[in-house]
């Protein structure tokens, strides 16, 4: 009889282990996913800004904007974000009127890039710590996805010149 005890006491720990390794394995599949669909939607932001750049480049501002809009739309991989930066640069440099439709277009698109890639940031942050927990490295909890990401771009919040106060 007192061996019965000792089975069923291994039974209920592989039972809590087993119960928190499934545990585990899902958060690091959810957390991945949601960094993965982060940064499709960081890549659908940047997109709209880059686009809404080169509309507003077409009518007022030139050349220069123009040419970094398209540079930011046409840019793969690594070139991406030093692309990204050069527009947000471009686009500081320019005064934009949040009367006209058009500069309202890529104020508005920079603030909610600003957004996507400040979820980006956390999301592949979190990720990235449950992954490199020593018992998920251990287990290989993440194998088959590639390690999330960061996008190192500027604050692309924009400040409208009409916004400005000078002291």
């Amino acid at each position: 009889m007192p061996h019965m005890w000792w089975v069923v006491v291994a039974a209920l720990v592989l039972g809590l282990v087993s119960a928190y390794l499934i545990w585990t394995a899902g958060r690091v599949e959810r957390l991945q996913a949601r960094a993965e669909s982060a940064a499709r939607a960081l890549d659908a932001h940047l997109l709209r800004r880059a686009a809404a750049a080169a509309v507003l480049a077409e009518q007022r501002f030139g050349v220069e904007l123009y040419s970094a809009a398209r540079i930011a739309l046409d840019a793969v991989g690594e070139e991406r974000e030093a692309a990204e930066n050069d527009l947000t640069r471009q686009l500081r440099t320019v005064e934009l009127d949040p009367a006209d439709p058009a500069c309202e277009a890529v104020i508005a698109a920079s603030r909610r890039l600003a957004l996507a890639r400040q979820v980006h940031t956390d999301l592949v942050r979190d990720a990235r710590a449950a992954r490199g927990r020593p018992l998920v490295r251990l287990l290989r909890m993440g194998r088959g996805r590639e390690w999330p990401r960061y996008f190192d771009v500027d604050d692309p919040t924009l400040i409208p010149r009409a916004d400005v106060t000078t002291g």
